[in-house]
């Protein structure tokens, strides 16, 4: 919630906790963020306050691409999550697919700006997001499986700039996915 700006409305998602001797609300910028912060404590040892340091260090699409490559390292940057719990969180949630939203589908943050347009703004990295989408989509549907796309993707996209086109991203991915004794 950290991007929100004081005087500008905001759309927050809510994800809600009740126990014996507790009613707790925990907001989100994002539905995605809300989804993978239910999804981390279906690990073991990850509670609330774990999931939300997670989520504070990396974005959903970071959280995605360190589980595809197995990158530990990036989360166990997160307080309270050593080495050992980073790689549980691995083991339990890499191949598996991504939590979906509650609604179906991202909302764009509302502002005093963008509120009497028909365009929303766009959100940072939006692009960025949109072509590691299409390029996982285009590798599915050339017969990689799910996580064997999601994990070549990351690998590409780390290896290429923010704005790179969508077909360098493919063809870079690709590399990625071919087996390593096929690769030139």
């Amino acid at each position: 919630l950290g991007r929100m700006r004081t005087g500008e409305a905001a759309h927050v998602f809510i994800e809600t906790q009740v126990r014996e001797d507790s009613f707790k609300l925990y907001g989100f910028a994002s539905d995605q963020e809300r989804a993978w912060f239910a999804r981390l404590q279906d690990v073991g040892g990850v509670g609330a306050r774990v999931a939300l340091a997670i989520l504070d260090v990396l974005s959903p699409q970071d959280l995605l691409e360190a589980l595809a490559l197995g990158d530990a390292a990036s989360i166990a940057r997160a307080s309270g999550v050593g080495p050992k719990l980073a790689a549980r969180i691995i083991v339990e949630l890499k191949g598996k697919a991504p939590p979906a939203p509650l609604f179906g589908v991202a909302i764009a943050p509302v502002n005093s700006a963008s509120a009497n347009t028909t365009a929303p703004e766009p959100a940072p990295d939006e692009g960025n997001h949109a072509a590691r989408s299409e390029a996982v989509s285009a590798l599915i549907n050339l017969g990689i499986g799910q996580s064997e796309a999601l994990r070549a993707v990351a690998a590409a996209a780390r290896g290429l700039d923010r704005d790179a086109p969508l077909s360098a991203l493919v063809k870079a991915a690709l590399k990625e996915a071919a087996p390593k004794d096929t690769r030139v």
